[in-house]
């Protein structure tokens, strides 16, 4: 059986990841959101933001509203629309929220948007489970902040 545990290294949230995104997220009881504006380090082709990253913010959003509901989950499938290539440096809003809940999994629906136009969106599968109760430290996954520090 897989030990699920933050130990605040998560790429796109992780507080201790020297080389991670460090993203903030918010949730309004619905919806997750934060913003990203990609560096030149994270490009694909000359000033585009790679669509891996583009990706990892989509999956992030979309577990990130499972453990505010209290319900940590990974994500099992996910559909990904990459539908407009997005600049390096500009500005992106990333939101996800639960479509449907079932007693193992949940499905979600992530978006990316600039200027309040649709750049890529995504489906996914999550399914719950149990995190190590040693990981509920400052910075873990679900901790007390609604915020929540960081999760994965």
């Amino acid at each position: 059986m897989t030990n699920f545990a933050d130990d605040g290294y998560c790429f796109v949230c992780g507080p201790k990841n020297p080389i991670g995104l460090k993203l903030d997220f918010s949730f309004d009881g619905r919806t997750v959101r934060t913003e990203y504006v990609p560096p030149k380090e994270h490009q694909g082709y000359k000033n585009i933001v790679h669509g891996g990253i583009v990706s990892a913010l989509l999956d992030e959003v979309m577990v990130k509203v499972a453990i505010e509901l209290g319900k940590p989950s990974v994500t099992a499938q996910m559909d990904i629309r990459l539908k407009k290539a997005v600049t390096i440096g500009t500005k992106m809003m990333v939101s996800a929220e639960i479509t449907k809940e079932t007693r193992k999994t949940f499905e979600a629906y992530a978006k990316a948007t600039v200027n309040d136009e649709i750049v890529a969106d995504a489906r996914g599968k999550l399914v719950k489970i149990e995190l190590n109760k040693d990981s509920r430290g400052p910075g873990a996954k679900g901790s007390s902040d609604k915020r929540n520090d960081k999760e994965q």
